[in-house]
């Protein structure tokens, strides 16, 4: 029984008491005229009877009205409840077409490799070439400068503004397999002489790695053993040679068998190679350039965290030994490194040691000469990009017979590395030579005086560049 069944009743059993107890107000009943209308009593009967009709009907609108607002609440709420499970219905459907895309571009992802041999193998003829395992290269050394060479005061030729290119190397490298492998480097310079760039074999040999890096050979032109290892400590020989090489005590490449290899976790290092003595410029041909005797330069040297030692030397005939030319002496030469290259700053001394190195020809024994030089230099990094470097040398060329012939060189400069394999320093170089004539790679220093006395200065400021690739 609902609720508007139960007030309809009740306002029914209401009228019918209503009319029960007007019955029983009048217990004597009056008798009437025929034709008289209804009494008072019945006509106030009939209009309570009415007004209760009216407000059953107005009960019962209300009351409909209720059913109607809590079905239309239900409708909603039943609509709500659709959409909501619509909705949910959608997002499962989203998501498994989601999980089955995924599914597929990870099934397509795990078959590019299988796709790339295969694409790999239809090209391998056209790698399978020589180019396949060859590296090619190259080195530029260049500088725009200003120079000021002045013998006792007066500027002589050298003097003036120019931008130069030092060096340019071009290097191919190539791999035969693990044991087997060959470099060819090539050297362009200018020829002050001829007026003509020239161009040099610097590097020419065929490697071969017996045991792996503890015992590789070369046959050919090839680094030497010590100036290319200081050049490395160093870390600035697009600036400047290092003083071995810079004053002609040693260069950085000759032709001849040089072994080489590391131990130890490349704690330990070594190279003694045999050469010719007459440095990579003069290769021997044919009959022509070809030395009586060979020359030999090692060296040993250790590395341990950032710190290294290095001990080294040359003996031979600086390639002066020919058929026909006479020798009288064997020059030799004794060097030694110590440094620290740590990552943010770098510190080294190198000394060398030099007898009969200008006078292996010199048939007087009392014009030969004993060398010797060393060398302070360092470089803090104030950034990755920047670094500032410098460099002090001392030189005594000929301390046996002019003990008074000195240079004191040193170099100053700001370093910027914009890319690894690019360098642009701001440099300044001076080099002062007391009682001598003094030929370096920077040019002739100093006078040449009967009594020996004189002085000559060299000064040089510019930007000095050095780009790999």
């Amino acid at each position: 029984m609902n609720l508007k069944t139960t007030l309809i009743g009740g306002a029914a059993v209401g009228v019918a008491l209503s009319v029960v107890a007007a019955g029983g107000a009048q217990a004597k009943p009056k008798h009437h005229a025929r034709n008289a209308g209804p009494s008072a009593t019945e006509r106030a009967l009939q209009s309570e009877v009415t007004d209760l009709k009216a407000e059953v009907q107005n009960l019962e609108g209300r009351l409909d009205a209720q059913a109607h607002s809590q079905q239309q609440a239900s409708a909603d709420q039943a609509a709500q409840i659709a959409a909501a499970q619509d909705a949910a219905h959608a997002a499962q459907s989203t998501a498994q077409a989601a999980a089955t895309q995924v599914a597929s571009q990870q099934s397509q992802i795990e078959t590019i490799p299988a796709r790339v041999e295969e694409k790999t193998k239809k090209f391998e003829p056209l790698l399978s070439g020589w180019f396949q395992n060859t590296k090619v290269g190259g080195t530029i050394f260049a500088d725009g400068s200003y120079i000021s060479n002045k013998n006792d005061g007066k500027a002589n030729s050298q003097t003036g503004t120019d931008y130069d290119i030092k060096r340019a190397y071009l290097t191919i490298d190539h791999k035969f397999n693990d044991m087997f492998s060959a470099d060819l480097t090539t050297d362009f310079t200018f020829d002050s002489t001829t007026k003509a760039t020239q161009l040099y074999i610097k590097k020419a040999y065929l490697q071969a790695n017996l045991f792996d890096k503890a015992f590789v050979v070369r046959a050919g032109s090839a680094d030497l053993p010590w100036v290319p290892y200081v050049e490395g400590i160093y870390g600035y020989r697009f600036a400047e040679r290092v003083v071995t090489d810079l004053n002609g005590f040693g260069t950085s490449a000759d032709w001849g068998v040089h072994f080489l290899g590391s131990l130890w976790d490349d704690h330990i290092g070594y190279q003694f190679s045999v050469i010719d003595g007459e440095g990579y410029k003069v290769p021997p041909t044919g009959t022509a350039n070809r030395t009586d005797s060979v020359d030999v330069e090692g060296r040993i040297s250790a590395k341990y965290d950032n710190f290294n030692v290095a001990v080294g030397g040359y003996d031979g005939k600086l390639g002066h030994a020919v058929t026909g030319t006479p020798t009288f002496h064997t020059a030799e030469r004794f060097d030694a490194l110590a440094a620290y290259t740590g990552p943010l700053f770098h510190v080294g001394f190198e000394y060398m040691w030099a007898d009969f190195w200008n006078d292996v020809t010199q048939s007087n024994p009392m014009k030969t000469n004993t060398s010797q030089a060393y060398s302070i230099f360092g470089s803090v990094n104030i950034t990755k990009q920047f670094s500032v470097f410098g460099r002090y040398d001392w030189l005594k060329p000929q301390e046996t017979t002019n003990n008074s012939f000195v240079s004191h060189y040193y170099n100053i400069g700001v370093d910027y590395k914009p890319i690894a394999p690019i360098d642009v320093a701001l440099l300044y170089k001076h080099d002062s030579v007391d009682d001598g004539l003094l030929t370096t790679q920077n040019g002739t220093i100093g006078t040449l005086h009967a009594n020996l006395k004189g002085n000559g200065t060299y000064d040089e400021v510019g930007v000095f560049m050095q780009w790999k690739y």
